[in-house]
């Protein structure tokens, strides 16, 4: 078979229909279909915009999920008429990821509810030794981590001081896009704890900020493996476990996150993404686990 052959056939692979949802729409999901839109260059695969994400209800795996397969980073109509073929596979293997990302999502370590103001929700006695025992784990990993990212709320930023002072010489990097909020309606609904519906439209619209921009497959340039450390809140590692498997994101209620919790997702060069482990409080004594 042909390349050419090839790249057609793969094309009509990715022009079927999707089910498309809206990160910050409240209610049920449209009916599978829709109009095609149009690849960089002019093709007309049908791949969701970039303001839709896939539900994940359709029994399919949207293989450019992240927007960086190969055939959506390059411009079709500017293929080199002469070299033909071999340009094009060329540039597509030039915007191939090389490299596996391993993402820990860490849950902060338990915090005083009683406090007013997020100033004032700082860690507990026991959220401390829950930080002390997150972060020996992950040391005991052996693993060369990156960088550690972490949410700007104070129960964050102090679970990642004492974590990092077992992980010595990783830079750390605060963002107000990891902050706990209101993703989306969680379906079926709970009954002790409804906000208000402008809080889904706008921490939802954050929080799916905060997918896009950190869970992605490898860029083309990077050539090793990486391991980042994501230090934030149940809600927001809840709700991108469910976007980056594809899962319907209303379950995200439906899984309980320990404090101080590991999880561990790891997303391969083709985009394929596997959960290696949810919530994961192993290391910690019994009478050490809450889930407050």
């Amino acid at each position: 078979m042909s390349f050419r052959r090839a790249l057609a056939l793969a094309a009509c692979g990715l022009a079927g229909g999707s089910v498309l949802f809206s990160a910050v729409a409240v209610g049920k999901q449209p009916a599978r279909g829709g109009d095609a839109e149009p690849r960089p260059g002019g093709s007309a695969a049908a791949v969701p915009p970039a303001s839709a994400a896939p539900a994940g209800t359709g029994g399919y795996w949207d293989s450019n999920w992240d927007r960086r397969e190969p055939l959506a980073l390059i411009n079709l109509k500017k293929k080199n008429e002469e070299t033909g073929e071999e340009e094009l596979a060329s540039r597509l293997d030039h915007c191939k990821a090389k490299a596996t990302r391993h993402i820990f999502l860490i849950r902060h370590s338990q915090y005083n509810l009683d406090g007013r103001a997020d100033k004032d929700r700082t860690l507990t006695p026991l959220g401390r030794e829950q930080a002390e025992l997150t972060g020996h784990r992950l040391a005991s990993l052996g693993l060369k981590f990156d960088q550690i990212i972490h949410s700007s709320m104070t129960r964050a930023t102090e679970t990642t001081e004492i974590i990092s002072k077992h992980l010595p010489g990783v830079k750390k990097i605060s963002t107000d896009l990891l902050r706990e909020g209101a993703p989306i309606e969680p379906d079926p609904p709970v009954s002790h704890w409804k906000p208000e519906a402008v809080q889904y439209y706008e921490d939802g619209a954050r929080i799916e900020a905060a997918f896009r921009n950190f869970i992605h497959r490898a860029d083309a340039k990077q050539e090793d493996d990486s391991y980042e450390i994501f230090v934030c809140h149940a809600n927001v590692i809840r709700y991108i476990v469910c976007r980056a498997l594809q899962f319907p994101p209303e379950g995200w209620l439906r899984m309980s996150l320990n404090n101080g919790s590991i999880t561990h997702l790891v997303i391969r060069p083709n985009g394929r993404v596997a959960l290696r482990t949810l919530g994961d409080t192993g290391f910690m004594p019994p009478d050490k686990i809450t889930r407050t």
